[in-house]
């Protein structure tokens, strides 16, 4: 074989070794993982009311974790979420039902790693203000004060007590438009929060920095509506109105699912 055929020949193999170099450097980079969802219940509720959504979620790969909210005060239960956060890797949307959207606000204050709030039909509340105050922002009203039953805890302050809702106007209140055994299993079940977390002032708003989602409830008897409307146009977030009694997680929950993934893909 000739020297020029040689030379030719291993030139035509380098140019092959340098053609698939760019073609390896082209492929498909992995996906980045999905940011953890963490679940927080609200008072006279615990982690079950988020069994659809979370079942959603889970089916769509994202990781999920459902906190156990000890229904103590928006400070101090505010601190312990963010203790549970501190063992959480990588990013993280929060998501509040209720009294827990106080709670992920103030826990989510200054943690770099909370990419989204998710307010399901919840209290955002401004720093300073309290679950009482916030429920008569634009001239809101709710009953259900007048139909709470307490019952004395260990170590309780004061006046203070736990408070349930009356089992007898719960489905009433609470969940109108799921079935009434469903809202009756609800009622035996349901976690007190003190009377005290009521009427605590919030700490800082979380909101005010880190990007948010509401679902406002149009037919919430726990909530006023109109208040929820008023939390969630302050906080500039994105809004989604339903239908739906208090637990739109549980009668709307491809909606929520939906609207959380959303908060998800930022």
């Amino acid at each position: 074989m000739s020297r020029l055929l040689k030379s030719l020949m291993a030139a035509f193999l380098l140019a092959g070794l340098t053609v698939a170099t760019p073609a390896q450097a082209g492929s498909t980079p992995k996906p980045k993982p999905k940011p953890t969802v963490v679940l927080v219940h609200g008072a006279f509720a615990d982690s079950s009311g988020w069994n659809d959504v979370a079942g959603r979620l889970i089916a769509k790969g994202y990781p999920v974790a459902a906190f156990s909210n000890p229904l103590r005060g928006p400070l101090s239960d505010g601190e312990y979420l963010r203790k549970f956060l501190a063992t959480v890797e990588g990013p993280v949307v929060l998501v509040g039902h209720s009294y827990g959207g106080a709670v992920i606000s103030n826990a989510a204050t200054g943690n770099a790693n909370v990419k989204s709030l998710v307010f399901v039909a919840a209290y955002a509340l401004n720093e300073g203000e309290s679950v009482s105050d916030a429920n008569h922002l634009d001239g809101g009203e709710t009953e259900v004060t007048n139909h709470l039953k307490t019952k004395p805890f260990p170590g309780a302050q004061g006046q203070d007590a736990d408070a349930y809702i009356d089992p007898a106007h719960f489905h009433r209140l609470f969940a109108q438009d799921l079935p009434r055994s469903t809202a009756a299993v609800m009622a035996a079940t349901q976690r007190p929060g003190a009377l005290a977390a009521l009427v605590t002032p919030s700490g800082p708003a979380a909101w005010k920095t880190i990007p948010s989602y509401f679902v406002v409830a149009k037919q919430d008897n726990i909530i006023p509506t109109v208040a929820e409307r008023a939390m969630a146009k302050r906080a500039k977030g994105v809004i989604v109105e339903v239908n739906s009694s208090h637990v739109p997680m549980m009668s709307h929950p491809d909606l929520v699912t939906s609207l959380i993934v959303k908060a998800a893909s930022r």
